[in-house]
Parts: structure tokens; sequence; C-alpha cells
């Protein structure tokens, strides 16, 4: 969202249309859905002690894995974004459409 959000205000078109948009959140939805149900279930899972409700779901490891893994993104689809052209050694009209 923030990619297309930016793309949307500094180049005046967004760099995914809302039909992609919704093609890539059905593929991530499905890949996501897919590997928390071909997961095993244990008998192990049912020997562990309860959680208490103070613990927190996210850890602080998994904080620093989320906003380092985000912020590489970021990076990385920005560089794209705004020096794709140069980098890739496309050629074209930033009027032309790309369909």
């Amino acid at each position: 969202m923030f990619i297309v959000f930016l793309g949307g205000v500094a180049l005046n078109d967004p760099p995914l249309t809302l039909v992609q948009m919704l093609w890539v959140n059905l593929i991530m939805d499905t890949c996501a859905a897919l590997a928390l149900a071909t997961e095993c279930p244990t008998d192990d899972l049912l020997k562990r002690p309860p959680h208490s409700r103070l613990e927190r779901i996210v850890t602080p490891v998994m904080w620093r894995n989320i906003v380092g893994q985000a912020l590489f993104q970021i990076i990385v689809l920005v560089t794209i974004l705004f020096g794709g052209r140069q980098i890739l050694g496309y050629d074209y009209e930033t009027d032309a459409p790309f369909y």
C-alpha cells in the first residue's frame, strides 16, 4: 500500500491498478492460508501449559524482524520505482501506457 500511495502521489500514476492489487492480495492470502492449514498437528502441543494473559504475542525479536523486512522491502521497491528504468536498462516514454 505504501508503494502504491507513494507512486500515486509522486508520479501521478500508481504502479499497481486496483485489479492488480486485488490479485496480489488474493495470492498472498491463499499462500498464508495454505501455510497454516498444512501444518501437521502434534501431541506435544497438548502437553504445553497455557500462556499467561500478560505474555506478549509478538516478541521483541519478532518486532525487529518485521521492521527490518519492511524497511528492506521499502528500500528495494522505492529504488525500483524511481530508478528502475536506469537500473534495468528499459527505454520507454513515461506517458506511454504499459498495456
